[in-house]
């Protein structure tokens, strides 16, 4: 096996062991290995993006059509679809529109054997890993798996901290929250207490308290806790 596409499959392994390929959807998250949806109607395609995905220890999940798709329960953990465009009765745009209606946030790596190029501009556009057009590569398809799952466990891994934020926030009086947005946009404790008409002393105390439930080291550390929750105030 060529040195690169064993540096591909070390990729997109992960840190989870070599396990079979499989079309079960009922075995979708078992294990919590990473997950590669394959939407394709040509069984011939299928059958080999599935041998392919399972030369590099992945576990795949095949669908012939975007409505078993959607009647299906997706993985819960970290996953991706490699998703051809031109799919029977729903496309593979039309899909990721409704995926996305749906709340749904997975990586998608779009093939087409009819590509142009405004095609993939649109599929980019839309949140789109990669786009390829058939034939492809098993390196190109390998590199944008591993990009895609990269994708999908960074953000699985920012929003399970940051609901540990807004878990550590909700434990914040109303005076600490208080005292919380007015330290974070730089006020010193003498100033925050002119504004809320309290003493330097009893500032003092709930800024304690309120950096100790936050488990908060240091004000900078603060502050960027208080952004993360700022920028994420909609997506709760």
């Amino acid at each position: 096996m060529p040195k690169s596409v064993r540096v591909a499959i070390a990729m997109v392994r992960g840190e989870g062991r070599l396990i079979e390929s499989t079309t079960s959807h009922a075995d979708a998250s078992h294990d919590g290995e990473p997950i590669v949806l394959v939407v394709e109607d040509d069984p011939l395609v299928r059958a080999s993006m599935e041998s392919l995905l399972h030369s590099a220890g992945l576990r795949s999940q095949a669908y012939s059509s975007a409505r078993e798709v959607l009647e299906a329960q997706l993985p819960d953990g970290v996953c991706c679809f490699v998703m051809d465009v031109r799919l029977p009765h729903i496309s593979g745009f039309d899909l990721q529109a409704e995926l996305a209606r749906r709340g749904y946030e997975i990586p998608i790596v779009f093939i087409t054997g009819h590509g142009d190029i405004p095609m993939s501009v649109r599929a980019m556009k839309a949140g789109a890993v990669d786009f390829l057009a058939k034939p492809f590569r098993d390196q190109d398809m390998l590199d944008a798996v591993s990009a895609a799952l990269t994708r999908d466990r960074a953000r699985r891994e920012g929003n399970a901290g940051l609901a540990v934020l807004r878990a550590r926030f909700g434990t914040l009086s109303p005076r600490e929250k208080e005292v919380m947005t007015l330290v974070v946009s730089g006020l010193l404790n003498k100033q925050v207490a002119a504004a809320l008409g309290l003493s330097e002393i009893t500032v003092k105390l709930h800024r304690s308290n309120m950096m100790r439930k936050m488990e908060a080291r240091t004000l900078a550390g603060l502050v960027h806790m208080a952004e993360a929750l700022e920028r994420n105030a909609g997506h709760a």
